[in-house]
């Protein structure tokens, strides 16, 4: 019979970054701003979130939050590199 081998994924993983976006724990952000509603069934809130802590600290983003959210709420964000697309038409919502 013969031997199986197995690869051993330790030094690989450690240094692709293909699966993961960063190595950072995850940060709260603040909403300031809906920018519209998004989904299928207009379930998901596009927002804009300031982030308050982490390496992108002050930093102002476009995420889309699924749930019920106001402004002044706390998100918080795996991680702060992406961005969400901008959807089409527009206006603002303001509570």
């Amino acid at each position: 019979m013969a031997q199986q081998r197995v690869k051993d994924k330790t030094q690989s993983e450690a240094t692709t970054s293909v699966g993961k976006l960063s190595e950072d724990k995850p940060v709260n952000a603040l909403v300031e701003q809906f920018i519209g509603r998004t989904g299928a069934r207009g379930e998901v809130t596009q927002a804009k979130v300031k982030v308050l802590d982490g390496r992108n600290k002050g930093r102002s983003l476009r995420r889309n939050i699924k749930g019920p959210v106001r402004i002044g709420d706390l998100v918080t964000l795996r991680e702060t590199e992406i961005e969400a697309r901008r959807i089409r038409g527009g206006g603002g919502r303001s509570m």
